[in-house]
């Protein structure tokens, strides 16, 4: 089972690859890491003599790292024998990990999923440990890393509604994998139920709540930031975050109407992928307003209706300027985006109805009337335009959002206590 598993990845890499050094033919940033995706690892985990033993936390994108950086840091002190050691996916995941982790011994880019580069990682890494942020499921990694003798953990886990019938077809495999895991540590009640029902051990399944919730802070605004919205300080101010395709048309085309009703608010669109910062400007322009982008502004954003937040990790830090807040991924099918960076900002929040990547936090919002949940564009749009034009409702909206982040704190404190009866 293992063999066709690494036969049926290796033929989908060998598919896929025109489609990556196409998109990364002008940066070369996938050719760039492919070394460390071959195994071959930086120099500071495989230089030297005996490797100590090591702590390695895979986290595969930005969402996942954000979530990891408070257990990060409570590991790093529980632990402060072993190697702390992050590795991601995806090149944004590395960009932000590189800027916000603290602390680490080392980060680089996971393995192909292959017995060969697995097992050269696993003897540069030499974890103890072995702890997967959320869904990362992958076969080999977890197989290899039990037979080397280390414990093996999946923290903050979520099983998607959308995913979840896609694994029970391969259950029977992967209730193979899954019996190689030692603790399986999930956000909820639900992604429990499910974990269970796809082969997890149910004495090795608990529920811990959510690393998001520690990992927020209220945002600070660098100053960089606020020299460049000053402008606009006394003016409303819609920021349409993590966007993806199809969304902006229909965010523009809202703001239309609401640029009827409040003719000097402002919109600051910040796409999810920075391989779609390039092309949103031409759909503003398309859609008749005039168009910044944050990445060439030197100084304040004097002019132009649209500002595109074309750089990565600045959102956070714009939500607290904000009016109000629509969190993208939820108009188009694409199961929605975390809300908790804007709630924490004490903000109000407008989502779409399709949230099913993040359901168990959209219903609790949505219970305790902390964010507001649409189900088409002409419902965006009535909503932005009533939360600008009611401070008391979307103040009210916001406080409940904050409050509610604060009481769901606590996940990190229990994950460590959890991980640490795996560490002799």
């Amino acid at each position: 089972m293992y063999a066709l598993y690494s036969l049926l990845l290796a033929v989908a890499v060998v598919l896929s690859l025109p489609y990556f050094l196409w998109k990364g033919r002008g940066t070369g940033k996938y050719l760039a890491t492919f070394r460390e995706r071959i195994g071959r690892l930086p120099a500071e985990l495989v230089a030297g003599g005996p490797r100590p033993p090591s702590v390695w936390v895979h986290a595969v994108s930005v969402g996942e790292v954000l979530a990891a950086r408070p257990l990060l840091a409570a590991l790093k002190e529980r632990f402060p024998g072993h190697r702390l050691v992050v590795s991601t996916t995806t090149v944004t995941g590395h960009a932000v990990a590189r800027t916000s982790l603290q602390g680490v011994d080392a980060l680089f880019y996971a393995p192909f999923d292959w017995p060969g580069p697995v097992r050269t990682a696993l003897a540069a890494v030499n974890p103890a440990l072995l702890v997967l942020v959320e869904t990362e499921l992958w076969p080999n990694l977890i197989h290899e890393a039990r037979r080397r003798g280390a414990r093996v953990a999946v923290v903050n886990g979520r099983i998607s509604p959308r995913s979840f019938p896609r694994y029970l077809w391969i259950r029977s495999f992967l209730s193979r994998v899954l019996a190689d895991v030692d603790l399986f540590l999930m956000q909820g009640d639900a992604h429990a139920e499910r974990i269970r029902a796809m082969g997890a051990p149910p004495e090795r399944v608990r529920v811990l709540g959510n690393l998001k919730f520690d990992a927020l802070m209220a945002p600070e605004v660098p100053e960089s930031l606020a020299r460049l919205l000053a402008p606009r300080s006394d003016r409303p101010l819609w920021v349409a975050g993590s966007t993806v395709a199809g969304e902006e048309e229909m965010v523009l085309d809202a703001f239309r109407q609401v640029r009827e009703r409040l003719p000097d608010a402002g919109l600051v669109v910040a796409p999810r992928h920075a391989e779609r910062f390039a092309l949103v400007p031409p759909l503003v322009e398309g859609a008749g307003f005039r168009c910044r982008r944050r990445s060439q502004l030197e100084g304040a954003w004097t002019d132009g209706e649209v500002l595109v937040l074309d750089t990565l990790g600045e959102l956070a830090h714009v939500y607290p300027l904000a009016t109000v807040v629509f969190v993208g991924g939820s108009l188009a099918p694409a199961g929605g985006h975390n809300v908790l960076e804007a709630a924490v900002a004490g903000k109000a929040v407008v989502v779409g109805p399709h949230m099913e990547n993040f359901q168990e936090i959209a219903d609790l919002f949505r219970a305790e009337g902390a964010m507001v949940q649409v189900g088409s564009p002409d419902e965006l749009t009535r909503e932005i335009v009533g939360l600008l034009t009611d401070e008391a409702r979307r103040n009210a909206i916001g406080a409940r959002a904050r409050a509610l982040v604060d009481r769901h704190r606590g996940a990190v404190r229990g994950t460590v206590e959890a991980l640490a009866g795996l560490v002799a």
